[in-house]
């Protein structure tokens, strides 16, 4: 599969795949994420997996650009699929008022039931494509399209940790409190990031929604 290395600034080069969203090209970005990440290349002190990119971040006084692009340019990012780890992680999720902020608009949008959706959403894993717009927030691959849904017309000014969210055609989970326009189906009571804990899964891992109750969303938080 080919790709590019382009310069992104003047400490960083961007390793680009082909340019969509697909299993295929998250299975390159992570074989070439892992593998620079094992080489532990002098110079370089970050490395950002994206969906379809991997940006590689150097020290300019420790390594020269030049030698870094050939490197980059040179090195063959295979590695087979059966020897990538494949990290199940269950999310309970609570899909009842007053968690499920906007499922009454997403039954009526979508001409489905609430537990039609539910029995969706929580159908099957779910590919954890890459993290990022706020610490800890995945972007999720892999939504049926039954249940794709418009994002908000005015985003909300505060969204509650742990909400789980539809937008177009993605799924995702707030880690923290901030603004957004998902449209909200359910909340975890599982801390999915502080200082303590950055976060509990990685790009690359599946998450698996389970459904739970009201009383059982208390008791967990309680925890």
């Amino acid at each position: 599969m080919q790709f590019s290395v382009v310069p992104y600034g003047e400490s960083a080069f961007l390793i680009k795949f082909k340019d969509e969203i697909s299993k295929d090209i998250h299975l390159k970005v992570k074989a070439c994420y892992q593998q620079l990440k094992n080489m532990h290349i002098h110079g370089v002190h970050s490395l950002i997996p994206a969906y379809n990119s991997v940006t590689i971040m150097f020290h300019q006084h420790e390594i020269e650009s030049t030698t870094l692009k050939i490197f980059l340019e040179n090195t063959p990012y295979e590695i087979a699929e059966s020897e990538l780890t494949k990290n199940i992680i269950e999310i309970p999720v609570c899909y009842e008022a007053p968690y499920a902020l906007d499922m009454e608009y997403v039954s009526k949008h979508l001409g489905l039931t609430n537990k039609e959706i539910i029995a969706l959403h929580t159908q099957k894993p779910y590919l954890v494509y890459m993290l990022g717009f706020a610490p800890g927030f995945m972007y999720l691959g892999g939504l049926d399209q039954r249940l794709h849904t418009p994002r908000k017309q005015t985003p909300r000014i505060q969204i509650p940790a742990g909400a789980v969210g539809l937008a177009d055609q993605q799924t995702g989970v707030y880690p923290i409190v901030t603004p957004g326009g998902w449209q909200i189906i359910g909340q975890t009571p599982l801390t999915l990031f502080s200082k303590e804990k950055p976060g509990i899964v990685n790009m690359g891992d599946y998450v698996q929604f389970v459904p739970i109750s009201v009383s059982e969303f208390e008791k967990i938080k309680k925890q």
